[in-house]
């Protein structure tokens, strides 16, 4: 499993609403395009890129925006975040 979990933070919304943009905390050893596939077969919606960074805890993030605009949304109503 390469995705822990949506990292949601005020950002992360600001992100969200003007970029259509998920942040997902993932593994250490996942690349981006591990990370793609695995959103694009758990959410079934199709990924325009992923940007990866490691934050100062140590954690590694990435950052997916997605073909459609509304993607994000969607997928974080379906995941009762939003």
């Amino acid at each position: 499993m390469t995705l822990k979990f949506p990292f949601v933070t005020e950002k992360a919304m600001v992100l969200l609403e003007n970029q259509s943009k998920l942040q997902f905390l993932v593994t250490h050893e996942a690349t981006k395009d591990d990370i793609k596939r695995e959103v694009e077969k758990a959410f079934g919606q199709k990924v325009k890129g992923v940007r990866t960074l490691m934050n100062m805890h140590g954690e590694k993030k990435a950052i997916v925006s997605f073909e459609n605009e509304k993607a994000a949304e969607e997928i974080l109503s379906r995941l009762g975040i939003m």
